[in-house]
């Protein structure tokens, strides 16, 4: 099977059931086949949308369509779509609203108009369209062409003929097409061509199915927008992913170093706006069992829980993920295998970070949990970096872990007093052993170790705001390649 016929298409049959039945019909009948397994792999969505008022009426607001396109939307993302279109002029005037929420790429109707009118010849200088009042006063079509081509427009009494044409009683929506339906449209041509237009192109998607039944004015060509966008679509082989990076925050562990995080991450993001900032998933989970505790003694295994909000992460779009947890890093090589997505190393970064802005550095010191050193993650990974390691000895290790866990500490809310005395106390002892460098290898840490290299006499290697520097690098976007 082609590239192209594995594509997986969705359609949103809802927004006009004529209109959406009339496009599954063109895209099946238009694709090339040499038997019944050649045909495209087709999501039909027709459920029909409800509006307080439609678009043909004054004060028309698509709130109610943007919701309900959405909610299709993502059930065509789940059901494994790999690009949908949308039938409908009106939802295209928020076209992008929607792409930038979702990962399936929107096939734009527009866009497949404006390249078939780009290879008219001669090119048009005027253009009539007929479209309800919502879509003309959007200026959806005044934005799709050239400069220097005109679009006309019915006047206002034509226009509110057609639209009883088309959405009264007995109108083209409700499945008429006699004369009640055709006469105002014909009309409304007529005075099209009167402004000068050469071309008419339909800013209804149901008038292309009118088109056996119209009498095109003399010296003006129809673009059949129905045929026009199912060719479009066809062509689609490989529909980029278009949604925004995002990056997913396993929380929780603990609270204030998430927080932290998140900090650190706006801190590190360069932006004139609030637009340009990261999208950041995070599942806050404070009831994922102590890692420590699981590592060193008897406490419950938090593999699934950390697993669980991984999984969540990844379900709800995120591109990477990151644990602002160094203990925790101990169980990512267990539960990174049944991911989709890459679990970012705070290690990995840490020490990634010392090579770049230190690479002089021979003698890391490590400050952590019982259960970081236990599971040997930093000594393990300054090894596999070239780098000799120092840990503190068991007394100041003692120090080290009241300042995190004890009633003064940093995970009961303290930043000041005792357990900023502790933790100094412990990174001299590191570099009066000839620590270079030292890892502040809890999350918490650094919220009580503010001072420069200068004043502590080594580096302190902040493994939260790498890693939220390394999120920021991997969040730009990069050159596509063919």
């Amino acid at each position: 099977m082609s590239q192209a016929a594995a594509l997986r298409l969705g359609i949103v049959g809802g927004l006009g059931a004529l209109a959406g039945a009339d496009l599954l019909n063109r895209i099946v009948v238009k694709t090339p086949v040499r038997s019944e397994q050649d045909h495209r792999e087709l999501v039909f969505h027709q459920k029909p949308m409800r509006e307080p008022i439609a678009p043909r009426d004054a004060g028309y607001s698509p709130t109610h369509r943007k919701l309900y396109v959405f909610d299709t939307l993502t059930r065509m993302q789940q059901e494994g779509c790999d690009a949908a279109l949308l039938p409908c002029f009106v939802t295209h005037s928020f076209l992008q609203e929607l792409q930038e929420e979702l990962d399936l790429k929107i096939v734009s109707m527009t866009e497949a108009i404006s390249a078939a009118v780009a290879a008219l010849n001669p090119r048009p200088c005027t253009i009539g369209v007929i479209a309800t009042p919502f879509v003309r006063l959007s200026g959806l079509f005044e934005r799709l062409f050239d400069a220097g081509v005109e679009i006309v427009y019915p006047p206002a009494d034509l226009e509110a003929e057609v639209m009883e044409a088309v959405y009264g009683a007995r109108g083209l929506k409700a499945g008429h097409r006699g004369p009640e339906v055709i006469a105002p449209i014909n009309v409304a041509l007529a005075s099209l061509a009167a402004q000068g237009a050469t071309i008419f192109v339909p800013g209804l998607s149901e008038l292309p199915l009118l088109f056996g039944h119209l009498d095109l004015p003399e010296g003006m060509a129809a673009i059949d927008t129905a045929d026009v966008y199912a060719d479009y679509a066809l062509s689609e082989t490989r529909p980029e992913r278009r949604a925004k990076f995002k990056v997913g925050v396993v929380g929780g562990v603990g609270p204030a170093a998430t927080v932290d995080f998140l900090g650190k991450l706006v801190r590190s993001t360069e932006a004139a706006c609030d637009q340009d900032h990261i999208k950041v998933l995070v599942e806050q989970n404070p009831q994922i069992p102590d890692r420590t505790q699981n590592l060193i003694g008897a406490g419950s295994d938090p593999t699934v829980a950390l697993y669980s909000t991984c999984k969540k992460l990844e379900r709800g779009g995120a591109d990477i993920l990151v644990i602002p947890c160094n203990t925790a890093h101990a169980y990512v090589d267990r539960i990174q295998r049944h991911l989709d997505i890459p679990i970012i190393s705070i290690l990995t970064t840490a020490t990634d970070y010392i090579k770049d802005v230190a690479p002089q550095t021979r003698r890391v010191g490590i400050l952590g949990t019982d259960g970081t050193l236990h599971s040997r993650l930093y000594q393990q990974a300054l090894e596999d970096a070239g780098f000799d390691w120092l840990i503190p000895d068991a007394a100041h290790q003692a120090l080290v872990t009241e300042s995190i866990y004890g009633p003064e500490g940093v995970k009961a809310g303290h930043t000041e007093g005792l357990c900023r005395r502790q933790i100094a106390e412990a990174f001299a002892a590191l570099v009066a052993q000839g620590a270079e460098a030292v890892i502040l290898g809890c999350t918490e840490l650094p919220l009580i170790v503010t001072e420069s290299a200068a004043e502590l006499g080594a580096l302190p290697v902040d493994p939260t705001a790498v890693l939220a520097r390394k999120c920021v690098e991997l969040a730009k976007p990069r050159p596509v390649t063919s």
